[in-house]
C-alpha cells in the first residue's frame, strides 16, 4: 500500500496557499501551511514533512533565512522554493543554502505538481552500498553521514549533493550529461521540458566543498560539451 507523502507549505499569500492545499490534497497529499517565517520553521523543525514548498519572501523571517536554519538541523529534508520570476540571484542564493530546487513565480500548477513529484524521488545508485568516496584529490566522502574531509578541513553535504557525487562515482568511464543528471538524480521525465539551473549550482557547490580550487577543479571536471567526471582515487 502506498504511504501518502505529506507536504508544508509555506507561502503568505492567502489565494497560492489555498490553491495549493486544495491541488495537492487533489493529488493524495496530506498537506500542512502556514503563511510567515517563523512558524513555518518552528513546524519544519518540529514536523515531519517528506517535501517544503518554501516561498522567498515571507513575513517575520525571510525564505532564505528558514532554509538554512533548516539545513544546520537537517542535511535530508527535501526542499523546493518557490521565487520570483525574473530573479536570477533569488534562485541562486536558495540552491546555495541548500534548496533541492526551485520554481519561479508565476508557474504552471501541473508542472509544480512534476517537481514535487521529481523531487520526492530519490535516485539510489549502486555506489551508496559503500561506506566511502576516495576522490583523486585526496578528499574523502563518508556516503551515509553526509560528511568528509579535504585537506584536514571537515566536509558536510546535504542529501542531494551526495546523489550527484554518488550518481556520478557509479559512472567513472563517461562523462555524465546535464540532462541526465537532471533524469536519474532528480527524477524528472525524460520528455520534460524544464528549464533550470539547478545542476549547474548544485556542481558550483560541489566544487567549493572537494575542490582545492574551485575555479580550476581537477577532480569534478567538466568535459565539454558532454556532461561531467568525478575522479576517484583508484584512477577510475
Amino acid at each position: 500500500m502506498k504511504t501518502q507523502k505529506t507536504l508544508l507549505l509555506i507561502e503568505d499569500e492567502e489565494a497560492i496557499r489555498v490553491g495549493l492545499i486544495d491541488v495537492f490534497v487533489y493529488h493524495g497529499y496530506a498537506i500542512e501551511a502556514c503563511d510567515n517565517g517563523p512558524d513555518g520553521l518552528s513546524k519544519a523543525l518540529n514536523g515531519q514533512y517528506d517535501l517544503i514548498l518554501l516561498d522567498v519572501m515571507l513575513p517575520g523571517m525571510n525564505g532564505f533565512d528558514v532554509c538554512e536554519a533548516i539545513r544546520q538541523q537537517d542535511r535530508d529534508q527535501a526542499i523546493i522554493m518557490l521565487t520570483a520570476k525574473s530573479s536570477d540571484e533569488e534562485i541562486i542564493q536558495g540552491l546555495k543554502l541548500g534548496a533541492d530546487d526551485y520554481v519561479s513565480k508565476p508557474f504552471s500548477i501541473a508542472q509544480l505538481v512534476l517537481r514535487v513529484e521529481a523531487v520526492l524521488r530519490r535516485s539510489l545508485s549502486s555506489v551508496q552500498d559503500e561506506a566511502e568516496l576516495h576522490l583523486q584529490n585526496g578528499t574523502v566522502i563518508d556516503i551515509q553521514n553526509l560528511c568528509g574531509e579535504r585537506e584536514g578541513e571537515a566536509l558536510s553535504f546535504t542529501r542531494r549533493e551526495m546523489d550527484m557525487l554518488t550518481y556520478l562515482a557509479s559512472h567513472t568511464t563517461r562523462p555524465v550529461p546535464r540532462e541526465e543528471l537532471l533524469t536519474r538524480v532528480w527524477g524528472y521525465a525524460k520528455d520534460l521540458n524544464i528549464e533550470t539551473r539547478t545542476v549547474d549550482i548544485h556542481i558550483a557547490k560541489l566544487r567549493r566543498k572537494i575542490e582545492s580550487a574551485a575555479r580550476s577543479p581537477e577532480t569534478l571536471v567538466t568535459v565539454r560539451g558532454a556532461g561531467y567526471r568525478l575522479l576517484l582515487a583508484d584512477g577510475s
